[in-house]
């Protein structure tokens, strides 16, 4: 595994380039390299580039560090590496110097790019994407040259949980209300709560558009999009199994279902409208009649003969929600708790290996100062685990956990939505009852 890190040259690149091209920590020059420049005349061709393409901003280069552990990579090894990297990063359009140190018992390489497309005469844009790169093709290479890597379950937990189970573009289009993910679950969700069998959905998606891709997983396209989603990709709920207990589920639970949404009763004593349109109060009175045949027939299908049965159960169901919050907050808890052990669980694995080097050169000033802030975050993050754990959890374990927590939350957030429906309905039975009967039924 290799650290990165990158910061702006803003005055005396000369004596920048001096430094890592020293003959002391470079094994006499051999492990410098350039492009597209001369060791000797490289901070010349830089400002050359710059003044030719017309650029006046304070940066002009930048300075990327790359450090291995401690003989964990040969100067060889490390400098081809950097090498590598410069390609992949650069793409052979900024004249850079790359140079291998070996004279701290660490080996890192030092390289100063250009910060000046010497191809497009655009400036070198440093943010957090640009350095995610960095380190993402940084991380590859170290993998493909056998060296150690970033732990692929923090990765998977990583992916799923730390951006809401969305990539980074899912994310942010799910922000601004335009994610597509986010959009094939709720036509999903919409044909399920209208079908009656797996036919009547499959039919109900394709009048919203979507082509259906049958095998080992469904996956539906929308007429917008050029590719397949594959529908488990959105949750455990969404594979194909889980479609047709989901529609055999809402399926048995239509006994109580009605065709249109109860309407309001209308105060026929009181509305303006009413006193100045004999028309309107014709309507209106007939609409009350009708709604409160509706309210009386939803009652009676929901087997409730008066109203303090009725109170009753909405009093039961406030509580069930409640108590369903309560479960929500608890996993919510637990997640959050895991979330911290998992970060703790990679800061430890990730840095162990310089925790060790450290100890082993504890009168190394030079190694403690490079990696100072690794060291640290080690520490605390063990000492943290150790209140918790008389043994370190691995990640495997933590995601499994993971992705069992959050099934048990989605169930329980599918169960809360679909009581806070079911009182919306109740209330409004309560109400147009209470405004237009005003007594207890009678069978």
């Amino acid at each position: 595994m290799a650290i990165t890190k990158i910061h702006p040259i803003k005055s005396t690149l000369n004596l920048a380039i001096d430094y890592i091209t020293n003959e002391e920590k470079t094994d006499e020059k051999i492990l410098v390299s350039t492009h597209n420049c001369f060791v000797s005349t490289a901070h010349t061709s830089f400002l050359k580039t710059r003044e030719d393409n017309k650029v006046s901003g304070s940066v002009l280069a930048r300075h990327l560090i790359q450090s291995f552990l401690p003989s964990e990579a040969t100067p060889e090894m490390a400098h081809q590496i950097g090498l590598e990297l410069c390609k992949k990063i650069l793409k052979d359009e900024y004249e850079f110097v790359i140079s291998t140190h070996i004279d701290k018992g660490h080996i890192h390489n030092h390289i100063i790019f250009n910060n000046v497309n010497m191809v497009t005469g655009k400036c070198y844009q440093s943010n957090k994407r640009s350095y995610h790169q960095i380190r993402y093709q940084s991380d590859k290479l170290c993998k493909e040259n056998n060296l150690s890597v970033i732990d692929e379950f923090y990765e998977t937990y990583r992916k799923k949980y730390k951006t809401n189970g969305k990539s980074w573009y899912e994310n942010d289009q799910f922000k601004k209300g335009t994610s597509w993910k986010s959009r094939l679950q709720f036509d999903i969700d919409r044909a399920i709560k209208q079908s009656k069998d797996w036919d009547d959905f499959i039919k109900r998606m394709a009048d919203l558009n979507y082509e259906i891709k049958y095998g080992k997983h469904i996956a539906f396209k929308h007429k917008d999009k050029e590719r397949f989603t594959r529908a488990k990709t959105i949750g455990e709920d969404y594979t194909e199994e889980r479609l047709k207990e989901r529609i055999l589920d809402n399926a048995n639970q239509r006994t109580y279902a009605v065709k249109k949404r109860i309407g309001n009763i209308i105060d026929i004593a009181n509305n303006e409208k009413i006193k100045s349109s004999k028309g309107y109060e014709y309507w209106a009175t007939k609409h009350n009649l009708k709604t409160a045949a509706d309210t009386v027939l939803l009652m009676r299908e929901k087997g409730f003969n008066s109203l303090a049965q009725l109170d009753n159960f909405i009093k039961e169901s406030a509580d069930k929600r409640q108590e369903l919050q309560n479960k929500i907050k608890v996993v919510d808890g637990k997640i959050s708790t895991l979330s911290s052990t998992m970060e703790q669980v990679h800061t430890v694995t990730k840095y162990r290996q310089i925790y060790l080097a450290y100890k082993k050169y504890t009168t190394d000033k030079a190694f403690y100062d490079e990696y100072k802030s690794q060291i640290i975050m080690y520490q605390n993050a063990l000492a943290e685990l150790k209140k918790s754990y008389t043994k370190l959890s691995n990640s495997k374990d933590i995601l499994k956990e993971l992705d069992s927590l959050h099934e048990k939350k989605n169930t329980l957030m599918q169960e809360y939505s679909s009581a806070k429906t079911d009182m919306k309905e109740l209330y409004q039975i309560r109400k147009n009852y209470k405004k237009y009967m005003g007594k207890e039924m009678e069978r």
